[in-house]
């Protein structure tokens, strides 16, 4: 590699870690009622700047290790949070960063459930504003969950530095 090259590197790097900076918060997620923080949903949340991610929605049948999961929920959601995890990491971001999502179960008795492993996914206490839909059906057989959502990576507004005010 050339120098010139190095140096480019060097400061595109340097760049990129002053702009998504280590501890960026996604927004100002609004709301904390004992309600939102039991179904794991904030009614809205603020954002100003930062780098907007539109995730696709996933789905999976196959575990990260190629198990087969189809008709499981509960394993097809922690295998979804973690694939959007990892497409967020592989642009500087986390789940973290979620602002948004749209959630889409096939068994409403599965709705519960999925709350609680939401809770587990952002034990911070910052949850992305969301809607969760029962469908009939899903493209292939053995889908149990569709999630798709909206992330913003190094946001100005915070919880502790708050854009509502």
């Amino acid at each position: 590699m050339m120098a010139k090259d190095k140096l480019l590197a060097l400061v595109s790097a340097a760049l990129l870690v002053t702009t998504i900076g280590p501890a960026a918060e996604a927004g100002e997620y609004l709301g904390k009622s004992d309600f939102q923080k039991q179904r794991a949903f904030s009614p809205a949340v603020i954002t100003r700047g930062g780098k907007v991610v539109w995730l696709a929605g996933q789905t999976t049948t196959t575990d990260e290790s190629g198990k087969d999961i189809s008709g499981n929920a509960e394993a097809q959601t922690r295998t979804v949070f973690a694939l959007l995890d990892k497409t967020l990491k592989g642009v500087g971001g986390s789940l973290q960063d979620m602002v948004t999502m749209t959630v889409f179960i096939k068994e409403p008795r599965f709705g519960d459930r999925f709350v609680a492993i939401r809770k587990e996914m952002f034990s911070g206490g910052n949850f992305p504003a969301s809607a969760l839909i029962t469908v009939s059906n899903f493209a292939r057989p053995g889908i149990e969950i569709e999630i798709q959502g909206v992330a913003v990576i190094g946001d100005e507004c915070s919880d502790a530095m708050p854009c509502s005010k």
